[in-house]
């Protein structure tokens, strides 16, 4: 059995997220999208529907926050090096996101944050494959 992962983001403009998101190298799902919603394609598993706010309000009966002062979730998305983070951060700052902290780089773990232009964050990061496996403590006592 296979999981997938939907996440729903709300937005003030539905043109607006779908150009941000299809410049971080997404796809949109046309079956799944309408002057509501858009189905925001990462992988064979992973969506993020991106509703306009006034419909988004309608699948929860409490106020939505407001993602520009209110952080509800952060949504970490791996990518497979150092370079690809950069560049998928680097994509996002130029389709109109905000970077709201520097990099950071534990040695076995790089990730940087983005904000879409809604304010909803994004962490984007690389981990070791080794110490993936083995775990943080283990990696770095190896390369001590």
């Amino acid at each position: 059995m296979s999981t997938n992962i939907f996440v729903n983001f709300a937005t003030d403009d539905l043109e607006r997220s779908k150009a941000f998101y299809t410049a971080l190298g997404a796809d949109i799902n046309p079956l799944f999208t309408d002057e509501n919603a858009a189905c925001i394609v990462w992988d064979d598993n992973v969506y993020f529907m991106v509703l306009r706010r006034e419909y988004f309000s309608t699948f929860t009966d409490k106020a939505v926050a407001d993602p520009k002062t209110t952080a509800q979730v952060l949504v970490a998305l791996s990518r497979d090096s150092r370079a690809d983070v950069d560049a998928v951060v680097q994509a996002g700052l130029d389709a109109g996101g905000s970077e709201p902290r520097p990099a950071t780089d534990l040695g076995f773990m790089y990730n940087r944050d983005l904000e879409d232009p809604d304010g909803n964050i994004l962490e984007f990061l690389y981990m070791d494959p080794a110490a993936a496996e083995q775990g943080p403590e283990v990696y770095l006592a190896e390369q001590a």
